[in-house]
């Protein structure tokens, strides 16, 4: 199963945004396709109003439309939703035929307080998706969450239990939590579950009011780091083993080995 994971700038002008993605997928073949966390628009609590559109907005169709022109799964990053007065963090998944099979809205949202001056919180824009996310593939079960979420290793837990063999993560760590949580966290969640793990960020912008980390992500189910880009803008291709992870399921037989009478 070959995976692309794009990490791009993030620019304002949505119009933009999808004529520079398919430049750089092109030439690029694919089973699966990832971008990142609000790819779209800027990491703002300020704006997410703004650029929010209800699902079956023109931006949905355009993903749409992408899955279909590229013949991939599309894991369409995040976008802002706008829900009646609500507002979510939400990820669409699109089959070859620009189907959508597939939709999570983060269900930790993230807050951090460093002190002098530096936090986020973005529960003062948003409300939290209350669902675990699993999509079917010809490849498999693949599961869903969104940046914060990685953080709770009972979400992908469940995930696991409900099959999924790959979790894909859009996400967008600031250059604070970036350096230090990002690799581990990625690795924890691996092998914990004993899957692979996809996490898909934006290319750091230094100009931006946010910095996120870049540094886009595949790890194994041996929590090895099988590819990883740095800051800027690029595409990370990765040919995804799935008989590895029943290999190594049987090597080290973890999940067998729950004690799910006790815990």
């Amino acid at each position: 199963m070959k995976v692309t994971v794009i990490q791009n700038k993030v620019n304002m002008d949505e119009d933009f945004t999808i004529r520079h993605l398919n430049k750089m997928m092109k030439n690029t073949d694919a089973d699966i396709v990832m971008l990142p966390e609000m790819f779209c628009c800027p990491y703002d609590v300020e704006l997410f109003e703004k650029y929010a559109q209800e699902e079956g907005g023109d931006l949905d169709c355009k993903l749409s439309q992408l899955a279909k022109e590229w013949g991939v799964y599309l894991v369409g990053g995040s976008v802002p939703e706008r829900e009646g007065d609500n507002l979510y963090n939400t990820s669409y998944v699109y089959n070859r035929e620009g189907h959508k099979i597939g939709k999570h809205r983060k269900i930790h949202l993230f807050q951090i307080d460093l002190g002098k001056g530096k936090s986020f919180r973005e529960a003062d824009a948003l409300s939290a998706g209350n669902s675990i996310t699993v999509f079917d593939t010809e490849f498999g079960k693949m599961g869903l969450a969104i940046c914060f979420d990685i953080r709770f290793p009972e979400q992908f837990r469940k995930m696991s239990d409900m099959g999924a063999k790959v979790v894909f993560v859009p996400a967008a760590f600031n250059m604070t939590t970036g350096p230090v949580h990002w690799e581990t966290l990625f690795k924890s969640r691996s092998l914990d579950n004993q899957m692979f793990m996809v996490g898909a960020s934006p290319a750091r912008d230094d100009s931006a009011k946010y910095r996120a980390y870049g540094h886009s992500i595949i790890t194994s189910p041996w929590g090895e780091i099988e590819g990883q880009l740095g800051y800027y803008e690029d595409i990370l291709v990765y040919q995804i083993d799935l008989d590895m992870i029943d290999k190594v399921r049987g090597q080290l037989p973890v999940l067998k080995s729950m004690r799910r009478d006790i815990y």
